[in-house]
C-alpha cells in the first residue's frame, strides 16, 4: 500500500505552506503549481522539484509522486476545489539580457502579466524584465493566465534603473508606449529592441520615458483614449514580430 502524508504539520507539509506567501517564493526560488498544464510544462522543462497528490490522481505523466491526504492537500493550496496534484517547480534563473526585451514598469494586475508573458512568447520576445514593484509574476492568478509560458521565456526582476544602462551598452534603443508619442510602431527596429509598458492606471514613470530612445503610440480611434496594457503589448509586438516575418 502507497504512504500518504495524513499530518498538515508534517515537515515538508509546513515547507510548502510557507511558499504560499509571496515574500518566501523569492527567498526559496521556487513556487507552487496547482494544474496538469503546468505542472506538465514543468516536467518537459526539467524545472519540477517534486509533486503532490491525491491517492485517486491519475499519474499519466508517470511522476514519482508523494500521496497526501485530503486535509493535507488542502492545506497545501489557496483554490477553493482542493486539487488532485500540486507540483513544486524551480525558479528559472538567467539574467543575460536577449535582444528582443520587454520590460514592464509596475504592472499590477496579474491577469495583465500573464498576457503579456503569452503575448512575448508567441511574438518571439526572449527577455521579459519586471520591476521590483510589480505583481508578483509566481502568484496563482500569473500562472493560471499565462498557461505554463513561464518557462518559455528569459524572466529577470529588476529595477529598470539598473537594466536600461545595460541595454544601452548592447547598441538596444529603449522605447516607451507613450499616448503623445510621434513615432509609429514600424520604425522600431525588428532585430533588437526594448520596449517599455508601463503601469494600467499611471502609464511609464517620467524618468524612464526620459530615457528612453523613442516614444511609439498605437494609432486608434478618437473614440478610445486608450487600451488595456495587456491588449496594447499584443498589438506592439504582432506588429513587431509581423514586419520582420514579412
Amino acid at each position: 500500500m502507497k504512504e500518504i502524508i495524513t499530518s498538515i504539520e508534517n515537515q515538508k507539509i509546513k515547507n510548502i505552506r510557507k511558499l504560499l506567501e509571496n515574500k518566501n517564493i523569492l527567498k526559496e526560488k521556487k513556487f507552487i503549481i496547482e494544474n496538469d498544464n503546468l505542472i506538465e510544462e514543468a516536467y518537459k522543462n526539467e524545472m519540477l522539484l517534486e509533486a503532490y497528490a491525491l491517492i485517486d490522481y491519475d499519474n499519466y505523466l508517470n511522476l514519482d509522486l508523494i500521496y497526501v491526504s485530503e486535509k493535507v492537500m488542502k492545506s497545501i493550496s489557496d483554490l477553493k476545489s482542493t486539487p488532485k496534484i500540486i507540483g513544486i517547480s524551480k525558479i528559472k534563473e538567467n539574467n543575460e539580457l536577449g535582444e528582443k526585451i520587454v520590460l514592464l514598469d509596475n504592472v499590477q494586475d496579474p491577469g495583465n502579466i500573464g498576457t503579456i508573458i503569452r503575448n512575448c512568447v508567441a511574438f518571439g520576445v526572449d527577455t521579459l524584465v519586471l520591476s521590483k514593484d510589480c505583481a508578483n509574476i509566481y502568484s496563482k492568478k500569473v500562472l493560471r493566465s499565462c498557461v505554463g509560458m513561464i518557462y518559455n521565456i528569459n524572466i529577470i526582476i529588476e529595477d529598470l534603473e539598473n537594466i536600461i544602462p545595460k541595454i544601452k551598452e548592447k547598441n538596444i534603443k529603449v522605447i516607451s508606449t507613450a499616448l503623445d508619442a510621434t513615432s509609429e510602431i514600424n520604425q522600431i527596429n525588428k532585430d533588437k529592441y526594448a520596449i517599455i509598458f508601463g503601469n494600467e492606471g499611471n502609464g511609464i514613470r517620467e524618468e524612464l520615458i526620459e530615457k528612453s530612445d523613442m516614444k511609439v503610440k498605437i494609432e486608434m480611434s478618437a473614440k478610445c483614449e486608450s487600451l488595456n496594457v495587456g491588449v496594447s503589448s499584443g498589438i506592439i509586438l504582432y506588429n513587431i514580430f509581423r514586419g520582420k516575418h514579412e
